[in-house]
C-alpha cells in the first residue's frame, strides 16, 4: 500500500526536493580549493545525490534496493530473536519461501512509490493547514473527545438497482444505490471529495442461494481492488459460496472499482492528502452500514464480516459500530492510518512532512475520528479473529499485532508469507472456515 499517491509536476518536483547545496552556490561561502579534502568530498557528495535522483526516476534502477531491504528484514528478524515472542508477534522462522516473499512486496512498494508520487511544497502547506483547521473544528464539536459520535446512522437501503455478471465462472448479481453520504460542509476538503461523480453511487457484487435463510459474509475489499474479478479470487468466493454454503455481498469502497474517478482505483482515497482519507473511511463505514441494513432484510440465518487490508481496517472499524453481526474477521489489517504513511514514506517526505504538520500527532488526532484502536469493538471478542503475514510489507506485522492487543488478544493466525500470501494459505483459510463454523455461519451439505 503506497504511503504518498499525489501526482504532480515533474518540475515542481525537483524544485522543492530536499538536496544539499554545494558551497559555491552557498552566498558568502568561498568554494574550497580542488585539492582539499574538504572540497572533494562536498563535490563527491553532490555528484552522489545526482546520481541518485536520477535513479530513483527510473522503476528498473528502484528494484536494485529491494535485496538490501529484503536483507535489512532479515537481519531485524534475527535481532529480534533475542526478545521473548509474544502470541501476538510469534517467532519468525526465516526460510527461503518468505525471504523471496518479502522481496516480492519490497519490489512491488519501490515499484510503485517513485518520485513523481512525492508532494510538491504547495501540497505540504495546504495539507498541513486543512489538518490544523479540521483539528479544531474536530475539537469544538466534540468529536475528539467522543469520535464514535461523528459517525451518523445512516437509512436503511431498502430497493437498491439490479444487474446480473459474470466472473471467474460465477454469476453474481450487482446492486447499486445513492450512496447519500455527505460530509460536513465545513470541513475542508469537502468540496474536493464530492467533485468525483462516480462515488456518489454505492455498489456491492452479490452471490445467494435460493431457498431457505442462510449465513451471510460482508466481504470488505483492500486499496486498489474494488472489482468483481479481483474481489471473487481475494476472498475465495467460490469456496465460501459452494463449500460452506453462505451468501456473499461485497462493498465497492469509495474512489475504487467502478467508483474510481481516475484510473486507479483507490488512488484518491489512500493518498497524501489526509483529508481524502478521513472523508474516504467516513464514507465507507456509512456504505457498509447501508449494505449491511439491506443483507439484514433478506432474512439472514446470520451476518458476518471478511475484510483484508484496507478492508481489514474497515472491518475494524464497522466492529465497533454494528452489535449485532456474528463475526468479524480482520485479515493482513492495517490498525494505524499515520504509522503506516510514517512507515513507508521516504525520509525526506516524513521529515518534510512532520516540519508542515502533516503526520506528527496533528495527524493522529484528525484521524482519530475514524480509527478502530480508539473505540472498543461492539462485539464480544470470540467473535473477533485476525490473520495476518509474518513477511507481510505493506501493512507490517505491528499493524496486526496492535490490532490485537486494542481487541484484548482473540483468535490470531500468522501464516508464513507477505501481504497477498494470504491468497494461497492453506492455513488462513482453515482459520477463516473454522471461526466461520464456530460463530454458525456455515451451512451443512
Amino acid at each position: 500500500m503506497a504511503a504518498v499517491t499525489t501526482e504532480q509536476d515533474n518540475t515542481e518536483q525537483n524544485n522543492t526536493r530536499d538536496s544539499v547545496p554545494a558551497a559555491a552556490e552557498t552566498p558568502g561561502f568561498a568554494s574550497p580549493p580542488w585539492w582539499r579534502p574538504f572540497g572533494l568530498v562536498q563535490k563527491g557528495s553532490a555528484a552522489f545525490r545526482r546520481v541518485e535522483k536520477q535513479l530513483a526516476r527510473q522503476p528498473l534502477a528502484r528494484l536494485a534496493v529491494a535485496a538490501p531491504r529484503t536483507a535489512r528484514w532479515a537481519a531485524e528478524v534475527f535481532q529480534n530473536r533475542l526478545d521473548e515472542p509474544t502470541a501476538g508477534n510469534p517467532e519468525v522462522k526465516v526460510t527461503p519461501s518468505l525471504i523471496a516473499h518479502v522481496a516480492l512486496d519490497e519490489s512491488i512498494m519501490l515499484l510503485a512509490m517513485g518520485p513523481k508520487r512525492n508532494p510538491t511544497r504547495s501540497e505540504y502547506e495546504r495539507v498541513g493547514a486543512d489538518l490544523a483547521r479540521a483539528r479544531d473544528i474536530l475539537d469544538a464539536r466534540g468529536f475528539l473527545d467522543d469520535p464514535a459520535s461523528y459517525h451518523q446512522e445512516p437509512p436503511p437501503l431498502v430497493k437498491p438497482a439490479s444487474s446480473t455478471g459474470w466472473a471467474l465462472g460465477n454469476s453474481y448479481e450487482r446492486i447499486s444505490w445513492p450512496s447519500g453520504y455527505e460530509p460536513s460542509p465545513e470541513m475542508p476538503g469537502v468540496t474536493h471529495w464530492n467533485s468525483f461523480e462516480a462515488n456518489s453511487t454505492a455498489s456491492a457484487w452479490v452471490m445467494r442461494h435460493s431457498g431457505k435463510p442462510r449465513p451471510w459474509v460482508v466481504c470488505i475489499h483492500g486499496f486498489a481492488m474494488g472489482s468483481p474479478f479481483m474481489d471473487l479470487m481475494g476472498f475465495h468466493a467460490s469456496h465460501l459460496y459452494n463449500d460452506l454454503g453462505v451468501n456473499l455481498a461485497g462493498i465497492v469502497l469509495p474512489t475504487h472499482g467502478s467508483r474510481r474517478p481516475s484510473s486507479i482505483s483507490g488512488e484518491q482515497f489512500m493518498t497524501f492528502d489526509l483529508m481524502n482519507v478521513l472523508h474516504g473511511m467516513s464514507q465507507s463505514l456509512w456504505d457498509i452500514r447501508r449494505l449491511l441494513s439491506w443483507v439484514r432484510l433478506q432474512d439472514p440465518a446470520g451476518i458476518g464480516l471478511l475484510g483484508v487490508s484496507l478492508g481489514g481496517y474497515l472491518t475494524a472499524l464497522t466492529a465497533a459500530h454494528e452489535p449485532d453481526l456474528d463475526v468479524a474477521i480482520a485479515g493482513i489489517p492495517v490498525s494505524d492510518l499515520p504509522g503506516m504513511y510514517r512507515h513507508h514514506s521516504p525520509r525526506h517526505v516524513s521529515e518534510r512532512a512532520v516540519e508542515h504538520s502533516v503526520l506528527d500527532e496533528m495527524a493522529d488526532e484528525v484521524l482519530k475520528v475514524v480509527s478502530p484502536l480508539v473505540v472498543d469493538p461492539a462485539l464480544p471478542k470470540d467473535a473477533l479473529a485476525i490473520f495476518a503475514g509474518l513477511g507481510d510489507r505493506m501493512a507490517p506485522p505491528g499493524q496486526a499485532n496492535e490490532l490485537w492487543e486494542h481487541w484484548d488478544e482473540p483468535d490470531i493466525c500468522w501464516y508464513p508469507g507477505n501481504h497477498v500470501g494470504y491468497l494461497r494459505s492453506k492455513k488462513v483459510w482453515n482459520f477463516v472456515d473454522r471461526k466461520l463454523e464456530e460463530r454458525g455461519l456455515t451451512v451443512d451439505s
